[in-house]
């Protein structure tokens, strides 16, 4: 079924669904520095919230040291994921940045945040998030130890 967009001050058409719009900030504070924390029972809520059952939800880090990725909740993942990172942008020595010599001891952070990526799109279907096998959403830390939030948009019908 196709559906077209028609100015609310007109109205729409009988056969036309309407659709909804739904937005939420989840808070997050990593005690430690880095962290993976599995928030897709969060992001659930939110589309139980929404009243939304086909369309795309939205999850994105509101932070540019934090991520959000799609993958699989196995510790051992999660590690070797610490590990690369380290290894890719080492937090130390700190002054091997130039962002860092404005004061900062971030850089690496924003540089784990970059290669992990920013946000989610996950299909909602049926009023359940169209997952593949075993994924789950996350939001990864990599400057922790204070407040930060996260950005949940769901749209659909």
């Amino acid at each position: 079924m196709a559906y077209s967009l028609i100015n609310r001050s007109i109205g729409r058409r009988r056969d036309e669904a309407l659709m909804k719009s739904y937005r939420k900030e989840l808070w997050f504070n990593v005690p430690s520095r880095r962290g993976f924390v599995n928030i897709t029972p969060q992001v659930e809520d939110c589309l139980q919230e929404s009243g939304v059952t086909e369309g795309l939800a939205l999850v994105n880090a509101m932070h540019i040291t934090a991520s959000v990725f799609i993958n699989d909740d196995e510790s051992g993942l999660h590690h070797d994921y610490e590990v690369w990172l380290e290894k890719l942008a080492p937090h130390e020595p700190v002054s091997a940045y130039h962002h860092n010599r404005t004061g900062e001891d971030n850089a690496d952070a924003h540089i784990k945040r970059q290669v992990m990526g920013r946000e989610v799109v996950v299909a909602i279907t049926g009023g359940r998030l169209d997952f593949g096998h075993w994924e789950q959403i996350f939001y990864g830390e990599f400057d922790g130890r204070r407040k930060k939030r996260v950005l949940v948009k769901i749209i659909g019908e």
